[in-house]
Formats: structure tokens, sequence, C-alpha cells
């Protein structure tokens, strides 16, 4: 059974003892391909060092994420870091397979609902430009993301270009997802969160299409059943698989394949 770990946090200081270990767990539980999002300039470091140890197998994506927007008075600056990355990759990186991890973050703080916009539509626009899928983060803000992806997505058709991608980490209600598949050519990552008793979540993935899915982990965070309340990391990604296999009624195996053919697609890889 092969898998793809779309959305995985492996370069975090949380795996800083063990980091070639829990590839090498993942490689073992049959994840091929780990995408790495990148976060702000903090995170850019690690990411890189470890997307040229292992190329291939670790596929960087480059973003500013909306919480480093947050009180953070350089956040063009980041930005502008973030377009030359994707434009002119660093040495030894081939390319970035999105932009990402991106979006609208409220949970924290509403004091900077404009800074996360304009940040969030920038890099919506770079990635239509570039062609490339991207990879968005939504907590606390489904009003202004459906509204806003809504906007761009059209926009972008009307000059030619195409917004796509992913909703990373979704956990939302039936409604909120065919809102936003009408938006256009945009997946859903599902991660731990459809392991969850009490998740609204597994209804979701019941209507949804398998070609919508993509599955993920967002370790360190976000652990499945059964490892729920410890560290979660890339080779979990198969008890994801298996729950959205049982909730489709449909063998391990073919969910495995169907994903991991959706995330090839989106991404590239």
């Amino acid at each position: 059974m092969k898998l793809t770990d779309t959305h995985s946090h492996l370069y975090d200081t949380a795996f800083n003892a063990d980091r070639e270990e829990a590839l090498a767990r993942a490689a073992a539980a049959g994840v091929e391909h780990l995408l790495l999002p990148g976060i702000d300039s903090e995170s850019h470091g690690a990411l890189f060092d470890l997307c040229r140890r292992h190329p291939g197998q670790c596929v960087p994506m480059m973003g500013l994420h909306p919480t480093s927007v947050n009180d953070n008075p350089h956040w063009r600056e980041e930005l502008a870091l973030a377009e030359r990355y994707l434009t002119a990759p660093p040495e030894g990186i081939a390319r970035f397979c999105a932009v990402g991890e991106i979006g609208l973050d409220y949970y924290w703080s509403g004091e900077f609902v404009a800074e996360q916009v304009e940040a969030f539509v920038s890099q919506c626009r770079l990635a239509a430009r570039l062609g490339l899928p991207v990879a968005i983060h939504t907590r606390a803000a489904w009003d202004d993301m459906c509204r806003i992806v809504g906007e761009e997505a059209k926009a972008a058709a009307e000059t030619g270009l195409r917004l796509r991608g992913v909703f990373h980490a979704f956990s939302e209600d039936t409604g909120t997802y065919r809102k936003l598949k009408a938006c256009g050519d945009f997946a859903f990552g599902i991660g731990g969160v459809v392991t969850f008793r009490k998740s609204k979540l597994a209804d979701t993935v019941r209507e949804m299409e398998l070609d919508d899915i993509v599955l993920e982990t967002d370790c360190p965070y976000l652990t499945p059943a059964p490892h729920r309340g410890e560290r979660n990391e890339s080779a979990y990604v198969r008890f994801v698989c298996e729950k959205v296999a049982e909730l489709k009624g449909l063998p391990p195996g073919e969910v495995a394949a169907a994903t991991t053919a959706n995330a090839k697609r989106i991404f590239g890889i």
C-alpha cells in the first residue's frame, strides 16, 4: 500500500531527537512522499535541509502562514522572500510543489484580519500566475475563506489562469464541503480528525467523492487514533487511510491508490 502524506512538518523541533528514524518509519509504512509546507523564514533552514538530504521523498512548499502575519511588522518582507524563493528556488531545491501553507486564521486574534487577507490574496494570485496549487489553512474564518476563494478563482479564470489546490486539515460539515467544491478545482486534506469519535467529519467524508480527497497528518499535530495524545508522525497517515476506507466502504488499498494519484495530479510529484 503506497501512501502520500500531503502535509507534514517533519522539520519541526518536535522531531529533533528522531527525525531520520521517523522518516524511516514513514517509509516502512508505505509513505513514498512527504509534502512539507513552508511557514515563515524561521522554518526555512530546517525545511531546506531536510529536503536536500532526502530529495524526492521530502518535497517542499513555500508560503507565509497566516499566524506568522499576526503582530509581525515585517510580514510583507516575509511575503516578498517567499515569492523570491518560489520564482528562484535556493541551491539544492529543485522546485516547490505548492504555495503553502497560506490562508486565514482568526482563532488567536481578530486584530490582524486585514493583513491576513492581504497576504492570502497576494499568495493566491501568485500561485495562479506560477501555475502552482495552494495549500490552504483555515481556522475560525470559513465565511471569509469561502468568499475570497470564490472571488479569486473567478478572477483567475477570467484572465485565463486557474486557482487550484487543497484545503488542508479539512474538518468541516457537508455544507462547507459543497460550497468549496463549487469554487473549482480543490481537494480536501483529510487527517487525524476523521478518526476522532465525535468528529462531524465522518459524515462529510462519506459524502465526498474519492477524487476530492488527499491524505495528510499535519504532524506533529492532530494525531489520529489509536495514537491520539502522542506526537503525530507521517507513518500514522495509514490510520487515516484505514478510517477513510471504513467510512467509504472500500478496501484501504483502493483509498491509498486513489488519494496518492490525487496528490500526484495536484502537486506534480
